[in-house]
């Protein structure tokens, strides 16, 4: 995408024109250097001209952890929370400033450790915001501790011996939380990180993507062994709604149905295309949908794209509805005749 000045439309003036550069504020971002997080900001900074929104309309929420700072270095309104609530705050302002679009800003710890509870109602309520999670499998603020998507048998400083619990799979616990909208990227893909981030940003309801990304200080290469440049074509598969899921350096591979599971097979000696599993990010029926978010390398390839993607009444549209059915049974009310109503006494001394 470009740096074209595309048009935002704040509420008292008249349209204005935006860039990557204005969303930049004048906080130098202060990560380890070669950490994926400053892709994602550069990728996200550049999206955001895409929506049409003044920036002080926009606000960018987050927890803690390295990705907490996050709303420092955006140049829109931020708010810093505390460990794992941002989704909580996200959900209590969309619902009162509906018309503001609400970004949170988490990693795999804060979002799925402590904050589980709160996003997965966020999710399951479909609040309208953009949830971005950082996954790095690893506490990298906090100096290298065992998370919720580290890997079985991971040593890490709090897991000497290996952890002893299995993975969660972020995108799994998205679907069954009923997200509307569910996607992943990488951190080393820009232009595929920056289209995912659009895409996120133009949907209306609860919206999740997991952003693959490193830790070069506490979990190096975390997700290389499918995304360096050498080995991705082979070991990840690029979703496109409509498409049939072909992946390979000379696409001459897919994913089809046997029955009811999933199979790798190479193109040839009578199979087609029409063979293959053709991506419907649209559908009700999350089958499909869990099969990918459930599927991980060595076994087959990682899937990355939008995997989700369904139309469904806002939580703060909802609630909206039921304040003007109230107004309209009851009036609008008043504030201080209820204060003041009903069975009411005087102290005296």
């Amino acid at each position: 995408m470009t740096d074209q000045k595309t048009p935002a439309i704040a509420s008292d003036r008249e349209p204005i024109l935006l860039t990557k550069k204005d969303f930049v504020s004048d906080v130098d971002p202060r990560w380890c250097p070669g950490c994926g997080d400053y892709s994602i900001l550069a990728q996200a900074q550049k999206a955001m001209p895409e929506f049409g929104y003044a920036r002080e309309n926009i606000v960018f929420i987050s927890g803690i952890g390295c990705s907490g700072r996050f709303p420092y270095y955006m140049n829109t309104f931020g708010f810093h929370s505390i460990h794992g609530r941002a989704p909580t705050l996200a959900t209590g302002l969309k619902a009162s400033r509906p018309e503001l679009m609400v970004w949170v800003i988490t990693g795999d710890g804060d979002a799925l450790s402590i904050g589980g509870n709160h996003i997965l109602h966020s999710m399951r309520k479909n609040v309208d915001i953009k949830v971005v999670m950082f996954n790095n499998r690893i506490y990298g603020l906090t100096k290298g501790q065992v998370s919720p998507t580290s890997d079985y048998g991971q040593k890490t400083k709090t897991t000497p011996g290996g952890s002893i619990n299995y993975p969660i799979h972020p995108l799994v616990v998205a679907l069954a939380a009923e997200a509307s909208f569910v996607a992943r990227s990488v951190d080393t893909f820009p232009d595929h990180l920056q289209e995912t981030i659009t895409r996120a940003g133009k949907h209306k309801g609860s919206t999740f993507v997991e952003v693959l990304q490193n830790c070069n200080i506490f979990n190096d290469g975390a997700h290389r062994e499918f995304t360096d440049r050498d080995v991705r074509d082979d070991r990840m598969i690029f979703l496109r709604h409509g498409e049939p899921m072909i992946f390979g350096k000379d696409r001459d591979r897919g994913i089809r149905l046997n029955g009811v599971r999933p199979e790798v097979v190479r193109l040839g000696n009578g199979i087609t295309e029409e063979d293959l599993l053709v991506h419907d990010e649209t559908s009700e029926d999350p089958t499909i949908h869990f099969m990918l978010a459930r599927i991980y390398w060595p076994e087959f390839p990682v899937p990355v794209g939008v995997i989700r993607n369904v139309t469904r009444t806002t939580h703060d549209a909802l609630l909206q509805g039921q304040v003007d059915d109230a107004i309209r049974r009851e009036g609008r009310g008043d504030l201080r005749a209820a204060l003041g109503g009903g069975e009411t006494w005087t102290v005296e001394r």
